[in-house]
């Protein structure tokens, strides 16, 4: 009797998980097999022949400038997120304490991260413009004469790039922050400031470390986010002046849904996850010298 209400109960189970593994097998893991397929085919969309062609893709992959580019761009682009996570931590701190009118600093910190990627391309756009942009106006006010052409210049479209991705991730950081932080014993800081430790130091050697697995988490998913995301780069400056905000999700994009060549793009893509496992395994690694648990 025992047994049979086991197999009840994990049927229950299997019951509740099936829509979604339904929609991961048929929206992910299909098709990946069929994206490895193409990768040794010069598949293009809409062609009635297709050839196997082996490691050509690859071979052509190596010996494309624009693949190295995009690899450089997607680093500088990853270079955003630990500057968003201490931004987050540091506002985070600020906004835990009794600060006038917090509820509504962190609405409006958090409004970025649920606010439409359309809505954010064209709002700086309008800030980032060269000539009569609010942000080089300001900068024209207090004395700098040739402000940065930002989204205008190969030199620093994509810096520009990473400023709306800190600002855009700032927000969500912060309120994960925050939750981390109610789970800061009182007692662990009265004891650092009882042993003198000023506030710096209790920030630096006890809430830092208390909160090291939030730090991690925020990490480890944010950089996995910032590789795949394009959408905000596709409306900003569809990889523009001349590839320099071109990353490699936003390669793949194109070189299958612009150029149609579908298994070039396969090819692209398992490079991208290859970097995606390559950084994920690096912090998986690496966490266990400095996240605290």
């Amino acid at each position: 009797m025992k047994l049979n209400w086991n197999k009840k109960q994990s049927l229950v189970g299997y019951l509740f998980i099936a829509p979604n593994m339904l929609g991961v097998t048929l929206f992910f893991i299909i098709p990946a097999i069929y994206s490895l397929y193409l990768v040794f085919t010069n598949y293009t969309f809409g062609a009635t022949e297709v050839d196997f062609i082996g490691l050509d893709n690859f071979r052509r992959l190596f010996q494309d400038d624009l693949f190295y580019t995009s690899i450089w761009n997607t680093l500088i682009f990853l270079a955003s997120v630990p500057i968003s996570i201490l931004l987050a931590f540091l506002v985070a701190i600020v906004l835990n304490q009794s600060v006038y009118l917090k509820g509504i600093l962190r609405s409006l910190y958090f409004m970025p991260y649920i606010t439409s990627g359309i809505a954010i391309a064209f709002v700086w756009m309008l800030l980032f413009q060269p000539q009569q942009g609010p942000i080089n106006s300001m900068l024209r006010a207090i004395g700098i004469d040739n402000p940065p052409g930002w989204l205008s210049t190969m030199e620093t479209s994509m810096y520009a790039i990473d400023i709306i991705w800190i600002w855009f991730l700032l927000g969500y950081n912060m309120i994960i922050y925050l939750a981390a932080l109610q789970e800061v014993s009182t007692e662990q800081l009265e004891a650092a400031k009882m042993d003198g430790a000023g506030r710096w130091k209790t920030i630096r050697h006890v809430i830092w470390p208390l909160v090291s697995p939030t730090t991690f988490l925020l990490l480890i998913t944010g950089l996995i986010m910032t590789v795949k995301t394009f959408g905000i780069i596709q409306a900003i400056t569809q990889g523009g002046p001349g590839n320099s905000t071109t990353i490699l999700s936003l390669f793949v994009y194109k070189t299958a849904f612009r150029y149609y060549e579908m298994g070039y793009a396969s090819a692209i893509s398992w490079m991208l996850f290859a970097f995606i496992l390559i950084i994920t395994l690096i912090q998986w690694y690496g966490q266990k010298k400095w996240v605290h648990y």
